[in-house]
């Protein structure tokens, strides 16, 4: 496989040259480019070395007057590669910028899905909110990344933007089952509903529908149909999933009757209000003195619903959040609702679950059959449910 490798300006570059001798190793055919930072840190000749091909560098260094580096490198490459991946040209990417041949190219590249971003940098730049949403941007444009790991980074802080293991970088690259679901229809719900009292008050909670829109990225990025119910507008979803808007419990029961028969896979990863206003009022309720008492019915049950609606052949998953007796309340759930599998989190946790970019999460079949997943990024647990459910 032709894999054309990006090395930007950070102090991971040299962890890079390790890397283009695995892929050779591995029997793929490597071409390196070096942005100008990153030649304060490495030096072209290790690369040329291991790779026995030469190493690219400048826009304007065109050595054969046939060859236009960024549009014909682009085209060669099966895979690429930037590993490390500085906040510097993540921004870039994201923006659009070209301003040396590693920028320029990737404007020339016609297929993003097959570019993988591995982002090494310090914990707090990387969680920083404006590199967070370049991120989301590229990620819903359909580019790749490779998430970075935790650990003692060079400047001595101890958290997430390590560089991560090759062996996680190839695994994820060059994944066997990237398209393995292909021809797979799927229904995801995502985030919270809201059930309006007047035109300025509504209940519902804090969810923020990651977890969802991870799971239906994942399943798109391996080949499936997707349709997203959700009330989100969030720029890191997929750009080839299907959006149904939604704002009450109600919506989307409509949006989920309308269109899970024909789906393989329906995860309700929603968090639904449970309960609604039996009257909404269509001005705003004003403050008065003393206490307001309100009366509420209860919403439609969606998961149940499809629970008691699907064929045999379709997969339903539901989600368990809960704060206490995690494991029985979930076993319970599988039952009262006829589901194939539930995930359960415990969301008194404060650095897990709602507004959190981890989880840690119990899958569990109709068997009972329990599948812990340590705490780790809701893209890695969308992975891993999207595994166990489809195998």
């Amino acid at each position: 496989m032709n894999v054309l490798l990006i090395v930007s300006g950070g102090i991971a570059a040299y962890k890079s040259i390790d890397l283009s001798s695995s892929l050779v190793k591995k029997g793929h055919d490597v071409k390196v480019v070096l942005t100008e930072n990153a030649k304060k840190f490495v030096t072209e000749l290790p690369f040329q070395t291991l790779t026995k091909n030469r190493v690219y560098t400048s826009t304007f260094e065109e050595l054969d007057e046939k060859e236009i580096q960024h549009i014909d490198l682009t085209k060669w490459a099966d895979k690429i590669i930037v590993a490390p991946a500085t906040a510097n040209i993540i921004s870039k990417f994201a923006c659009g910028i070209a301003d040396d041949l590693a920028t320029s190219l990737m404007l020339a590249v016609q297929d993003v899905r097959k570019v993988y971003i591995v982002p090494a940098m310090n914990t707090v730049m990387y969680n920083n909110p404006v590199i967070q949403e370049n991120i989301s941007r590229l990620l819903k444009l359909g580019f790749n990344f490779v998430e970075p790991d935790n650990g003692l980074l060079a400047c001595g802080d101890v958290g997430k933007g390590k560089f991560p293991t090759i062996e996680k970088i190839e695994g994820t690259v060059f994944a066997e089952s990237e398209l393995d679901l292909k021809g797979k229809k799927v229904l995801v719900t995502a985030g919270p509903t809201k059930e309006f009292i007047d035109p300025f008050r509504c209940l519902t909670n804090p969810s923020t529908g990651k977890m969802g829109i991870a799971i239906a990225n994942e399943f798109k990025k391996r080949g499936a149909e997707v349709i997203l119910v959700t009330s989100v507008k969030n720029d890191s979803i997929n750009r080839d999933v299907k959006i149904i808007e939604i704002i009450s419990t109600n919506d989307m029961f409509e949006a989920v009757r309308n269109n899970f028969k024909d789906c393989d896979y329906i995860v309700k990863a929603a968090a639904v209000s449970d309960y609604t206003p039996v009257q909404v009022y269509d001005k705003k309720v004003k403050k008065q003195d003393g206490n307001l008492t309100m009366e509420f019915e209860r919403t439609q049950d969606i998961l149940k619903y499809v629970g008691e609606n699907k064929n045999e052949n379709q997969i339903v998953v539901g989600f368990a959040a809960e704060t206490n007796d995690l494991i029985a309340y979930a076993r319970e759930k599988i039952v009262k609702k006829n589901l194939d599998y539930i995930v359960a989190n415990d969301i008194s946790k404060k650095d897990i679950g709602f507004g959190s970019e981890d989880n840690e999460v119990c899958i569990i079949d109709k068997f009972n059959n329990i599948i812990k997943i340590d705490k780790t990024s809701k893209a890695n647990i969308a992975k891993e449910i999207v595994d166990v459910i489809s195998k």
